[in-house]
């Protein structure tokens, strides 16, 4: 179903003075002596699909097809190519805060928002006040996927495979359809689909599970997959804290690109986010990051970041209102394919610049349920009914971008065993990623300096020359000119002299004639 929203703006200081009374009468998340049930350091499976076939496809297509792709999906292309920091990852997800729904590192909550997401993928068709839950399935699977893909009855039913809890589709099935159909439109389709299945919801790998495609029937009504990206995405990281060894299925790709966001200037990377056509996963994709940060560093690095070490608006952010809550609820529900779970914007406001106060978020860590049982679907309609009626805030930046109230309530709630700050370690982030470069990169900087100089040097010979070549035209000028002024003096002269002779014959015929008068 899909709900489209009412919605309600409100004015910042009033929901201030609501949130920080509400935080006050009803509670934290978390109630003090709250004892955590999570392990210390989980490990966690990072392994992802294998994408080079989606991408040897992708480089077959001429200009047209593609630009036929990218207007109906937008730049979730680019997820083929971000490379997922499988050291970096594994240490980002020990810091995830499943009773806030947030990292908390060190000193700083960080949470993706809907907002920074919408922007990554830059999909037109994407309207973000409208949303979508599955509560019956009115069309079954093969109903579906027969829409999605154009083929029988028969083609479909013999190539669905069963998974664990879940009908799926193998990928090698939809890849031979991507090859060989006829139809453009629905090879872009049949594309769209397989990166929707491998890359941003992967719950089984080299398979595209039904709830995935349900999802992409309801594309073309131009709802928001971003609410079900983000709750997939949180899901999964709470999963992880509480699974040993647990596999992570929400988009790790996008995740990567949203944590670099907003540490942008520690990378000193420039970019050219005003241009009309740009792109941050394609900037993304094309930037080579360190891998040889080992795990123990990461770890050293986020246990003690600081303020300063954020950027807290992403480069590639477009400042907006901040929607920060639905219906009845103190914060946002955010419903997925496989389960729904609630996060409160307000934790996140300093990522739209504004002044950052108390969030709500009393019960916030009771809010997630999977799509399982005999329950669940009183409990998504409940959540689906709050999303008509959407709460909306304007941003505020004045003075102090955090209150007094909200450095008292940081610095006491109670978390959900995160990695604790070490004293032994304050140095900023930047010195920390900072390494002794190997004998080959110092090679490389002496041969970069003499090639720069060199380069210095041929362009002031080259100036210097095309200098010379300038005084050599002038030179040659001023010659024409004076060569051109002598010949006219001359030329002058000549006439004088004809005119002097004209004038003397002149005067001795009139002298002649006065004599014979006489």
């Amino acid at each position: 179903m899909e709900n489209e929203f009412l919605s309600k703006f409100e004015d910042n200081a009033a929901i201030c003075a609501w949130s920080e009374k509400l935080q006050s009468e009803r509670g934290d998340s978390l109630a003090e002596g709250y004892i955590s049930e999570l392990q210390d350091f989980t490990r966690v499976n990072v392994v992802q699909n294998e994408l080079q076939e989606l991408r040897d496809i992708w480089a077959s297509w001429d200009e047209r097809i593609k630009q036929l792709f990218y207007q109906s999906y937008g730049d979730i292309f680019y997820l083929l190519d971000i490379r997922v920091a499988k050291h970096l990852f594994r240490v980002m997800v020990q810091f995830w805060n499943s009773a806030y729904k947030c990292f908390t590192f060190g000193e700083v909550d960080l949470v993706p928002t809907m907002k920074e997401y919408t922007t990554l993928l830059r999909c037109l068709k994407i309207q973000v006040r409208k949303t979508y839950a599955q509560v019956f399935s009115g069309q079954n699977f093969v109903k579906k996927l027969m829409s999605i893909s154009g083929m029988s009855e028969p083609w479909v039913t013999t190539r669905i495979q069963q998974k664990r809890d879940s009908k799926c589709i193998p990928w090698k099935n939809l890849r031979d359809l991507i090859l060989t159909h006829p139809d453009e439109r629905k090879r872009a389709d049949i594309f769209a689909l397989s990166i929707y299945g491998l890359v941003i919801f992967p719950k089984a790998l080299r398979y595209v599970d039904e709830a995935v495609i349900g999802l992409f029937d309801r594309l073309e009504k131009g709802i928001t997959l971003v609410l079900v990206i983000l709750a997939e995405t949180f899901r999964s990281l709470s999963s992880c804290r509480k699974t040993d060894e647990g596999r992570f299925i929400g988009c790790a790709q996008l995740l990567m690109v949203w944590f670099h966001g907003h540490f942008w200037n520690i990378y000193k990377v420039s970019y050219r986010v005003f241009f009309e056509c740009y792109s941050s996963l394609k900037e993304e994709a094309a930037i080579q990051r360190r891998e040889d940060i080992s795990e123990e560093k990461w770890m050293e690095i986020l246990q003690n970041l600081h303020e300063g070490d954020i950027e807290w608006r992403a480069y590639w952010m477009v400042l907006d209102e901040i929607m920060y809550r639905c219906g009845n609820f103190d914060w946002v529900p955010l419903l997925g394919i496989w389960g729904a779970i609630g996060y409160t914007p307000l934790l996140a406001l300093r990522q739209y610049k504004s002044r950052q106060f108390v969030p709500a978020t009393y019960r916030l860590a009771q809010s997630e349920f999977s799509f399982k049982g005999v329950h669940y679907k009183k409990k998504v309609r409940d959540l689906s009914d709050a999303w008509k009626q959407t709460c909306w805030m304007k941003k505020l930046a004045v003075g102090s971008m955090v209150t007094p109230e909200y450095d008292g309530w940081f610095k006491k709630k109670v978390n959900d065993n995160v990695p604790r700050p070490s004293l032994e370690n304050t140095r900023p982030m930047v010195e920390q990623l900072q390494v002794a470069p190997s004998k080959l990169e110092i090679k490389k900087q002496d041969f970069e300096k003499k090639s720069s100089e060199l380069g210095k040097k041929i362009e002031q010979l080259e100036e210097e020359k095309m200098h010379r070549r300038l005084d050599a035209d002038v030179q040659r000028s001023e010659a024409e000119k004076w060569r051109k002024g002598k010949t006219k003096a001359e030329e002058d002269l000549d006439s004088l002299k004809t005119d002097y002779k004209k004038l003397r014959l002149s005067m001795r015929t009139a002298g002649l004639g006065k004599a014979s008068e006489q």
